[in-house]
This record gives structure tokens, C-alpha cells and sequence, in this order.
């Protein structure tokens, strides 16, 4: 452990410029509490706390714009794949969804401090068209009052932080295990908590060649779009499909027979938001409530052709 104290106090800020950076990737190594030590350091002079906040700046902005790029790259897509890499429950792409959509790009400045939100933003602003201005703009700012904070709170406290340290300078490398032990058990706890969370919106899927046959058998499935706002932005719904709006009851249903097919549909990994949709309307009544099984995408890939080529037909008929 002493010399872990000596490391710091010799790299101190490309240690800081390092973990922040790899946290702010995305992997699951908290930053806050080096910035902490990093502040304490400062106040004795192991570490100029000036430097310390410009590597964390730089480590947030070459992070952030990354995932900024592969929005705007990528879009949707690559908010799936943070959310199947990532320890947070599924659900974190709708909530960062929901979030960004009532705040716009401010957001940024606070969502560092949100897990979760922290992640998904930067991508979800380069998907919805955020100018590159802006951006570095509420970044720039979110990750000075971020970085600020972790630094600021260390020099405050600088005495009982010499204090810790120096307790587990005393435990030698058993400080080590013990710091080691809580990062694991960070990373289990994470886990089953996404593990609860799927076995909390577990229910039959539909596969779109059950929807076929349904259509085959001159059934006609009401279609739910469970998606958010911002991410219907993103993409169109399906033509004639009901918007669930977060929650709000759906006026369309309420005619319905409790046994008509009701097929609802997310572009969430996992299809975690259908799933919770179905849930929900299964325990109101109706039973044929079934989550798409791929969603949107899966819906886009069997029928989107023949949309597409509806589409082209209806506006040929129009121009004629």
C-alpha cells in the first residue's frame, strides 16, 4: 500500500488522467474517488491540483466526443450496444431517453453525476443531430463541474482523507485486498441487479414468423409502440401502431375485446420496455399481450420492404 500512496504521489496525474479516462469509457472503475485523493494530495503540495483538473477535462473530452461520433455515426445502434456491454439495468437507454428528451443538451452538464446517464448521453446527443458546438459547449462544463467537485471535496477534507490513507498504509497489502474485495463486490452486485431486472420483465416473446401466421390466419394484431419520445425521433413508428407515452393509458384499448392479439414493440435491448408494456397489460386483462421479439428492427427486416415499396406506390398514384 505504501507504495501505491508513492505512486500517487509521483504519477499522481496520469494516474488521474488514466481512471478517469477508463471510466468514462465506460468501464465499471469509479474515477470520483481518485479525484478526491487527488484533491487531498493537492493541498500538501503532492499534486497540483491545476494539472489534475486538466487531465480529467481532457480525459472527459476525448471520452465524450468519442461516444459523440459514434452517435452521430452510428445512432440507435450504438446505444444498444452500450446497454449490452454495460453493467446498469436495460432500461438505462429509456431513461437517459426520457431525460435527455425533457433537457436537451444541458443535460450534459449533470450527467456524469447520474449513473448510467453518464454513458448514454454523449452517443444520444450525436444520434439526435447535436451541433459539435454545443456539445463541447454543456461537455466542457459538465466535466469541469464533475471534475471540480471530486477535487474540491478532497481539499475539504483533506484531514480525514491523510487520516484513511494512512490507515491503509499501516494494513500494507491487505488494504490492497480489501479495496480489490469491494470492487468485485461492486461488480456482483451490479450484476444481479441486471440479472433481477430481466427476470422481473420476464414473459413469452413473439417471434415476427408468429406474427406472420397471425396475419395469415386474417387476425389483425393491434401494434403498441412502447418507445420513447426521443427515440421515435430517431426512428419512425410502425404505420398505425399506438403510442404508449410513457405510461399514459391508451384510449384505443379500452374498446378492445380482452382477447384481441395485442403486439407491442421497443427498440431496447432485451426488448425490456415491451416486456414491462406486456406485463402491464396483461395484468389489466388483456392476456394475448405479447412483446415483439427484435422489436423494431426485427419488424423493419420483415416488413419494412413492403412498407417502403407501399409507400413509393402510394406517392406515384398521388403525383399521377
Amino acid at each position: 500500500m505504501a507504495n501505491l500512496i508513492l505512486l500517487l504521489q509521483e504519477y499522481g496525474v496520469l494516474i488521474v488522467f488514466g481512471v478517469v479516462l477508463v471510466e468514462q469509457i465506460g468501464l465499471p472503475i469509479p474515477a470520483f474517488p481518485i479525484l478526491i485523493v487527488a484533491g487531498a494530495f493537492a493541498v500538501d503540495g503532492g499534486i497540483s491540483w491545476p494539472a489534475a483538473l486538466a487531465v480529467s477535462l481532457l480525459a472527459c473530452l476525448i471520452s465524450d466526443y468519442f461516444w459523440f461520433r459514434a452517435g452521430r455515426y452510428f445512432g440507435k445502434r450504438i446505444l444498444r450496444l452500450l446497454c449490452q456491454i454495460s453493467l446498469s439495468p436495460d432500461y438505462c437507454v429509456s431513461q437517459t431517453e426520457d431525460n435527455f428528451n425533457r433537457w436537451g443538451p444541458k443535460a450534459l452538464v449533470v450527467a456524469k453525476f447520474i449513473p448510467g446517464f453518464n454513458t448514454i448521453a454523449p452517443p444520444l446527443a450525436g444520434a439526435l443531430g447535436t451541433s459539435n458546438a454545443t456539445f463541447l459547449g454543456f461537455s466542457v462544463a459538465g466535466a469541469l463541474l464533475w471534475s471540480g467537485s471530486g477535487i474540491a471535496l478532497g481539499a475539504a477534507f483533506h484531514t480525514q482523507i491523510d487520516q484513511v490513507l494512512d490507515i491503509l498504509n499501516t494494513m500494507g497489502s491487505t488494504a490492497l485486498m480489501v479495496l480489490g474485495g469491494l470492487l468485485v463486490l461492486f461488480i456482483v452486485y451490479k450484476y444481479v441487479e441486471r440479472r433481477r431486472f430481466r427476470q422481473a420483465v420476464d414473459i413469452e416473446r413473439l417471434t415476427v414468423e408468429e406474427l406472420k401466421r397471425l396475419l395469415a390466419q386474417g387476425h389483425q394484431p393491434v401494434l403498441v409502440d412502447a418507445r420513447s419520445v426521443t427515440a421515435q425521433l430517431l426512428d419512425p413508428a410502425v404505420p398505425g401502431a399506438l403510442a404508449y407515452n410513457g405510461g399514459d393509458p391508451i384510449p384505443e384499448l379500452a374498446a378492445l375485446d380482452k382477447d384481441h392479439p395485442i403486439i407491442v414493440y421497443c427498440s431496447c435491448p432485451n426488448d425490456v420496455t415491451a416486456a414491462q408494456v406486456a406485463k402491464h397489460l396483461v395484468s389489466h386483462g388483456f392476456h394475448r399481450a405479447r412483446p415483439l421479439l427484435g422489436g423494431l428492427d426485427a419488424w423493419k427486416a420483415e416488413f419494412g420492404a413492403a412498407q417502403a415499396a407501399a409507400g413509393s406506390t402510394g406517392n406515384s398514384a398521388a403525383a399521377h
